[in-house]
């Protein structure tokens, strides 16, 4: 997994008002969730600011960084769990983080890789990507950037499911029956499959 650096501030005010003044300043409210359990057996979050100039790069991306967050000088390696968004604007309003380590699992969404030319789209059908990302379970450190997945041998009106596929080291957490991609018939092909048959 790539990795990326982002330098944050503990804080202490964690308001409506506050968190709106952050934001106008370019600084995007956040929390970290580590191993620290509360009363209630839920992780314990830690409030802190980052600059959106820095989160940027791993909030508009298709990939899965594994950030290196520098709160205060101390070091946590984390990956971003989940993301509020302006209903309209589209900006970034608040950023979940999740403590990580070499040893404990992690399940994170990784961008499919479609490789090889489809069969059924040699013969003429159109090949349709159903999902962008699967949901893998591991160390952070045995998981890729993304995922391969061969289509060669995908004929006309044939999908590949999740449930067929494995990568090593690697636990699906996507169900089983999810299509991943199929290869759907278009007009020129159900014509030419017609011409096929008459002669």
């Amino acid at each position: 997994m790539k990795e990326i650096n982002v330098s944050g501030k503990k804080r202490t005010d964690v308001g409506k008002k506050a968190s709106k003044l952050l934001r106008k300043e370019g600084m995007v409210p956040c929390n970290l969730y580590g191993e620290k359990k509360g009363e209630n057996g839920l992780p314990e979050a830690m409030a802190f600011v980052a600059p959106m100039a820095e989160l940027r790069k791993a909030v508009y991306t298709p990939h899965v960084y594994v950030v290196n967050l520098n709160i205060d000088g101390t070091e946590h390696k984390a990956i971003m769990k989940e993301l509020q968004f302006h209903p309209t604007s589209d900006a970034l309003l608040h950023a979940d983080f999740y403590e990580i380590n070499e040893t404990k699992a992690i399940t994170v969404g990784i961008p499919v890789n479609i490789v090889g030319h489809a069969q059924g789209v040699r013969d003429g059908g159109r090949l349709n990507l159903s999902i962008r990302k699967i949901n893998v379970t591991a160390p952070y450190k045995q998981i890729p950037e993304k995922l391969d997945i061969d289509v060669t041998e995908l004929q006309l009106g044939k999908a590949i499911k999740v449930g067929s596929l494995s990568f090593e080291g690697l636990e699906i957490a996507t169900p089983k029956e999810v299509i991943v991609c199929s290869v759907k018939a278009t007009r020129a092909s159900r014509s030419a499959a017609a011409e096929a048959a008459a002669e």
